[in-house]
């Protein structure tokens, strides 16, 4: 009887050590909040990096110390206290910021904007909080004098900014999420990863394969207007990024009139247009992130013609003269499998 115990156990220990061997596990998945929303990082790997997640955390730690209008202490929040006609050093991060944020300020014809600091706190979707009436036509009027990036100026390498206006408030939180990513791109590669994706609130950069029989990562574009983020099409990115802009989640009601947190650096109210989301793909996580807050502000007409002008792979979501949600997709963005 000993000796059938003893083989019963046996063969029991044989089963677990087969049902593990011959179920490896194929991903490590991080996850955490940052920037005010979730993260999720899934890696194909059989093994986990315990000391990965601190070297993520570490990362989200140092990108917040520079870019948070949160903190008063980082760089961003002493470059917006800086006096007018002074320069200010920039960190090799920020630099890299900035130049990019001033060139797509220019291509975008000024859609992007990172100096509606001051009309996002006005509008309640900045560092004040939420308001309870409509900021004044004259409140508006004075805030615009503090508006538009061309009141900054860089030296030659943008290694130095300078601001025109003491009131001037910069806030690159419509980049910080594609940049978060691509941070944490870098950061895995240099780990040695190759097969991964990185998304934080919903702004994603796939790298590599799923696995051996999928050559990239299936991601999705959900639709703006199903409660239950039902995708509306699916498409498979490697070496890639795709970035959301919309109106849908992020909104308030004063007096029963919808507001946006999109705000019209040019008229300095929420935009107000057909437009509910935007997704546009690019290698950088960054750069798509600041394209598609552009094209939010830009409204359906302007969008369509600035997309077709740099044959942008975007997914737009409009509204119809009826109500009705209508989808429409570049001709770059077909091209990459979006139907």
């Amino acid at each position: 009887m000993r000796i059938i115990k003893y083989l019963s156990a046996l063969l029991i220990l044989s089963l677990i050590l087969w049902y593990f061997i011959g179920h490896k596990k194929e991903y490590q998945i991080l996850s955490g909040q940052t920037f005010g929303t979730y993260y999720t990082i899934k890696i194909k790997s059989s093994e986990d990096n315990t000391h990965l997640q601190k070297l993520v955390r570490s990362e989200f730690e140092k990108i917040n110390s520079q870019m948070s209008v949160f903190d008063i202490n980082s760089e961003i929040s002493n470059i917006n206290r800086e006096v007018s006609g002074q320069w200010v050093d920039l960190s090799p991060e920020m630099s890299f910021l900035m130049k990019n944020a001033y060139q797509i300020y220019r291509q975008s014809n000024g859609s992007f904007d990172p100096t509606v600091g001051k009309l996002v706190d006005l509008w309640g979707f900045g560092t004040k909080g939420s308001v309870e009436k409509e900021p004044s036509k004259d409140e508006i009027a004075q805030v615009l004098k503090t508006t538009g990036f061309d009141k900054v100026s860089f030296d030659v390498k943008y290694e130095k900014i300078r601001k025109n206006n003491d009131g001037i408030i910069i806030n690159l939180s419509a980049l910080a999420k594609g940049y978060g990513v691509d941070r944490i791109v870098a950061l895995l590669k240099e780990q040695g990863y190759k097969d991964f994706v990185v998304e934080i609130g919903g702004e994603v950069y796939a790298s590599g394969k799923k696995s051996d029989s999928v050559n990239g990562w299936n991601i999705g574009i959900v639709n703006p207007q199903n409660d239950n983020e039902i995708n509306a099409y699916v498409v498979k990115l490697k070496n890639f990024a795709a970035a959301t802009s919309g109106d849908y989640r992020n909104f308030f009601y004063v007096d029963g009139k919808k507001y946006s947190h999109t705000i019209d650096p040019k008229t300095g109210y929420p935009a107000e247009n057909n437009l509910l989301s935007a997704t546009v793909f690019d290698k950088s996580c960054m750069k798509a992130d600041a394209m598609a807050t552009a094209i939010m502000s830009m409204g359906e007409n302007k969008a369509y013609n600035f997309i077709k002008q740099y044959n942008l792979p975007v997914v737009l979501f409009v509204k119809d003269a009826s109500g009705n949600l209508q989808s429409w997709v570049s001709d770059a963005a077909k091209k990459m499998g979006v139907k």
